[in-house]
């Protein structure tokens, strides 16, 4: 037995080659598979930027020719580099715009031609590579010299205004006021654009849209109040959606220091289709293990749809498959914000002791990880007091289980979108906590064989059972019966499934080569 619920290794050990298990074949699949939001990514990491007049990207103009030419079974690198050569030129951009008024043509390169068009490919991505590798060691150099928060949990604040312009001295102002991480939140409905917009933009809808320009604003904002405060403040947004890969390879570019990442979030709750997610979620994860970025995984939305104490175990497998897939595809433990949630119906007897078990099991079967602590959301009333209450219990579990990343809670959650005053209130109440109870972590240690060990080992036993069931039927299956957060998603259905195609015997990819590979 071990640590502080005294947890079984052997049934530790059990849970996570189960999910290795359970986990393989979707990997397997994501190996042998491409998406148009992949082969985008791989060329703007090749240089393609801008937009057409209309707002959509020259990537995805010039993705669309490769793909009514030749199809997507390829990769679009050899063919987009083979027709760079044959026209002459020297800019993938000036390409994807030629391809656009129809005046350029795309073949799959044979012999010497596809040589050097695959040699060519990969000097280019190998260039976008190495720019995500300064922007780490960047990153590093600021940590050392601004330094990191003398204190864990990291205090992560959400702002979303849907103007970047007024997104940033809100989150300014957050970071004087003691936010460590600062969250911008998307334009509602931009998961499911196929592309990405251009540009800094002032009209998103209950959040602002995530664009590389708007990554860049908000990157050099926080910058300067790292400087002013005397410690880095980390930049948060999401690598989701219909355009993960290509999120993902921005955020690197403009070195943000986390992004919402989770391997199910987009099929359950945006109905995109699982082997577009899958594909998707294993690129970005390779670029965001090179790019030294932490991911946050999305487990607390289960929460908002399924009872939080009847389906807890969910939680934890669904933790346990994001671990797998996040290690697989290069990450280490310290980049797993892997997500949990105070989502137990404050009216249920002992709530606070099945919060406390929920939280610490999580804590204990992911010891390095920074997990990422979230607020009460679903049984938010109305009511500000009892929300600022609630918030209080939330903000006291996360300081006796040692959370990571502890997201502030709103008092008036379902009720507006939050003002100023209210963040501050809201900090305000973090701040007290963990200034009065934040060592109380190494102080607590739940009775041996009382209502909290026991809540965790019924939790695990039941993720180990559901888990060896996932593994008699495979993963798409559970999900597409609605295993996670009550909501079915067949394999064969959703967003996106359009834009996927397994890999031709010629199929290539120059970044998966290079993130794959030894170095760049």
């Amino acid at each position: 037995m071990t640590g502080k619920l005294d947890l079984d290794p052997v049934l530790v050990a059990r849970a996570r080659e189960l999910a290795a298990r359970a986990g393989a074949p979707v990997v397997e699949l994501a190996r042998s598979h491409t998406t148009v939001s992949v082969e985008r990514a791989v060329l703007r990491l090749a240089g393609v930027q801008g937009a057409d007049p209309d707002g959509i990207p020259w990537v995805n103009r010039l993705v669309d020719a490769v793909v009514a030419d030749v199809g997507l079974g390829h990769g679009v690198a050899a063919p987009v580099f083979d027709a760079l050569a044959r026209e002459q030129l020297a800019d993938v951009t000036l390409l994807a715009q030629k391809a656009a008024a129809g005046s350029v043509r795309f073949e799959v390169p044979a012999g010497r031609a596809a040589t050097a068009s695959r040699r060519a490919s990969r000097r280019a991505v190998a260039a976008g590579v190495r720019r995500i590798d300064r922007r780490r060691a960047e990153r590093e150099r600021l940590v050392r010299r601004f330094g990191d928060p003398r204190r864990r949990p990291w205090i992560y604040l959400i702002v979303a205004t849907g103007d970047i312009f007024e997104d940033v001295p809100q989150a300014q102002a957050a970071a004087r006021a003691g936010a460590d991480a600062i969250a911008v939140i998307r334009s509602t409905g931009q998961s499911l654009l196929d592309y990405v917009p251009e540009g800094a933009t002032r009209e998103g809808f209950a959040g602002t849209y995530a664009t590389q320009e708007n990554f860049r604003l908000m990157r050099a904002a926080l910058d300067e109040s790292s400087r002013e405060l005397g410690r880095y403040v980390r930049l948060t947004n999401y690598a989701s959606g219909l355009c993960m890969p290509e999120m993902a390879a921005l955020a690197g570019l403009e070195r943000l220091d986390m992004m919402l990442n989770d391997s199910m979030y987009g099929i359950l709750f945006r109905d995109i289709n699982p082997i577009r997610t899958f594909v998707d979620q294993r690129f970005s994860r390779q670029v965001h293990a090179r790019a030294g970025i932490i991911i946050n995984t999305g487990e607390d939305n289960y929460l908002t749809t399924a009872d939080a104490v009847d389906e807890a175990h969910t939680v934890t497998v669904s933790q346990l498959l994001n671990e797998y897939f996040a290690h697989e595809a290069g990450l280490a433990d310290w980049q797993l914000g892997l997500g949990h949630a105070f989502e137990v119906n404050p009216d249920v007897p002992e709530s606070l002791r099945l919060e406390l078990a929920h939280a610490l099991l999580a804590r204990e079967l992911f010891p390095d990880a920074p997990l990422k602590w979230m607020p009460p959301t679903k049984h938010m009333t109305g009511d500000v007091f009892r929300g600022n209450l609630l918030d209080g219990f939330f903000n006291l579990v996360g300081a006796l289980t040692g959370q990571g990343i502890l997201l502030v809670g709103m008092m008036t959650e379902a009720v507006v979108t939050p003002w100023l005053s209210d963040r501050d209130i809201a900090l305000q109440n973090v701040r007290y906590v963990l200034g009065a109870a934040g060592g109380l972590h190494e102080d607590f240690v739940p009775a041996s064989g009382g209502f909290i060990q026991q809540r965790a080992h019924q939790v695990l036993g039941s993720a180990v059972e559901l888990l060896e069931r996932i593994g008699e039927r495979s993963l798409l299956t559970a999900i597409g019966e609605g295993t996670f957060g009550i909501m079915k998603r067949p394999a064969d259905r959703g967003r996106g499934l359009d834009g996927v195609a397994r890999h031709e015997g010629d199929y290539y990819n120059p970044a998966v080569e290079i993130l794959e590979g030894a170095g760049s």
